[in-house]
């Protein structure tokens, strides 16, 4: 497509204002984090790595924090296990509904937060009767952490084709042995993206997260929300929050990397 001259500045203005206003505020989180105004004063009057030091000591966001890694780590576990059926299942073989279906392992992540809550809420304490715990965050967080897995999962699929699965199978090899030699080695990587995108969407998750979690269950992101406006915990905040951003980078960018594998992770 051809741009003239002031179309291609004003798209590379209009690019520089989206990507001013989406990262700018980090950027500032990140620098209130080390600085030594407690009110915050701008420009900064010095720089101290102290609230650091602080953060790090913190019994409760160390807390919240183990509890965000376990509940990541175990939905992610299921979001695998899960969507990698699901997956399977939708594109190696026909059933009637089979379109309803995939809509419906779809549409968690595309509801709003506080509608999926609300549903999750209601369901576990009106229709099961399952008191609110880890278990309950776990299971929720799970329900939207299998999208993504899903999606990557059969976006391998369609690109592997069915063509190395029947020669392993008319080979002699059966149903197991195919799977474990031909497929998984071929999706191994569609499987960690989507695992560390599951895992990141789990990390950062407080909608959900606040009608799901039991008393005395604190994910990161509900301690940040928690003490965001304490204003003896406003500088630890701050590096929490930077934290969490840094921990939030590290998956999302891995898991980018590998979905762009241009060998379809084949080895």
């Amino acid at each position: 497509m051809f741009l003239t001259k002031g179309m291609r500045v004003g798209l590379r203005i209009a690019t520089g204002v989206v990507l001013a206003v989406l990262y700018v505020p980090l950027i500032v989180v990140l620098i209130n984090s080390v600085n030594a105004d407690r009110a915050f004063g701008w420009p900064p009057s010095g720089f101290t790595l102290g609230w650091w030091s602080r953060a790090a000591h913190n019994a409760g966001a160390l807390d919240a924090l183990r509890t965000s890694v376990v509940v990541g780590l175990l939905a992610t576990v299921l979001a695998l296990i899960l969507g990698t059926l699901a997956a399977m299942s939708l594109q190696r073989y026909r059933f009637f509904g089979r379109d309803a279906v995939s809509l419906l392992v779809i549409l968690p992540i595309a509801l709003p937060g506080i509608v999926t809550g609300i549903a999750l809420n209601n369901a576990f304490r009106t229709v099961l009767g399952v008191p609110l715990s880890l278990w309950t965050l776990v299971v929720a967080h799970a329900t939207f952490c299998i999208v993504v897995v899903f999606n990557n999962v059969i976006a391998r699929l369609r690109r592997m084709g069915g063509d190395l699965e029947e020669a392993s199978m008319d080979l002699g090899a059966d149903s197991f042995t195919t799977f474990w030699r031909v497929t998984f080695p071929a999706m191994r990587s569609a499987l960690l993206a989507g695992g560390l995108l599951a895992f990141a969407l789990s990390f950062d998750e407080i909608i959900v997260t606040r009608f799901t979690a039991g008393q005395g269950t604190t994910t990161l992101p509900i301690w940040i929300l928690d003490n965001l406006f304490r204003p003896n915990q406003a500088p630890v905040v701050n590096v929490v929050a930077t934290v969490l951003v840094l921990l939030s980078i590290v998956p999302i960018y891995i898991a980018q990397r590998l979905a762009g594998d241009p060998s379809g992770g084949r080895v």
